[in-house]
């Protein structure tokens, strides 16, 4: 029961803030298409930020509470810490309670060798993030604003450019998130492992934003089934986790480049 109470509680902020207006102004739409005129009530406020991260980490608490994999925090401070931890805010990544808790309750010295590691980290992802991706979204937005002013070759030397764009710009953020935790005394989980390097698919996917496809894979693939048993479930499972997947990178896109 409490485990549901609190399930219900984190997906529905998330949905109201997020996703209600989006909803309603769909089923409006819908209705006044085949004729009938609806005035829906629509909520006018701002997006709180990182609230997907607020809720993919109390989630997972809960529910690692609930499988027995950790206890329950007694400290209000070390667990709001958890949840709010503010270099993961933007752009991840998602922290589980089973690996950054410990970290937080736990004593914590400086360390000049894991100091010197978080700059460079840092200075990298701001280099990929600025340099890099900055610099191909100039070309890539180009040719995708005016995409009839170009030929076939420019346009796709553009989606080119959005690829190196749209790695360097998440990873980039992923490695000041990363570097900024290792100056804090904090080790955070790996986001990106050079995904364009991957062989399938199915690679790809286990190599890009690692923390979220891997939160899906065992927190709502493997509840609902995996890959066991017939043939409708499997698709049913596979359906699921790509449209939750495709909510929660809808937001990441538009906490990055400000669209959705």
């Amino acid at each position: 029961m409490w485990l549901a109470i609190c399930v219900g509680i984190n997906l529905g902020l998330l949905f109201l803030f997020k996703y209600y207006n989006f909803f309603i102004d769909s089923f409006s739409g819908l209705l006044t298409g085949i004729g009938f005129k609806v005035h829906p009530s629509t909520i006018n406020v701002i997006l709180p930020l990182g609230i997907s991260f607020y809720t993919f980490h109390g989630l997972s608490y809960i529910i690692d509470i609930y499988r027995g994999k950790i206890s329950a925090e007694k400290n209000f401070v070390s667990y709001a810490l958890f949840v709010s931890f503010f270099p993961l805010l933007v752009a991840g990544p998602i922290e589980r309670a089973t690996h950054l808790l410990p970290q937080i309750v736990k004593n914590r010295s400086f360390n000049y060798y894991q100091a010197v590691i978080g700059l460079r980290q840092i200075l990298w992802g701001l280099f990929k993030k600025i340099v890099i991706a900055d610099s191909c979204a100039e070309y890539a937005n180009l040719a995708f604003n005016n995409p009839e002013a170009y030929s076939g070759s420019t346009l796709f030397l553009g989606i080119f450019f959005f690829t190196i764009q749209i790695y360097c710009d998440f990873s980039g953020y992923s490695d000041i998130a990363l570097g900024t935790a290792k100056l804090l005394g904090f080790e955070l989980l790996k986001n990106f492992n050079y995904p364009y390097f991957s062989r399938n698919i199915a690679e790809f996917w286990r190599r890009w934003h690692i923390s979220l496809s891997t939160w899906f894979r065992d927190y709502l693939y493997i509840p609902l089934g995996g890959s066991k048993g017939n043939f409708y479930s499997k698709v049913r499972n596979v359906f699921i986790i790509f449209l939750v997947s495709g909510f929660g990178m809808e937001l990441i896109g538009h906490l990055l480049f400000g669209e959705g």
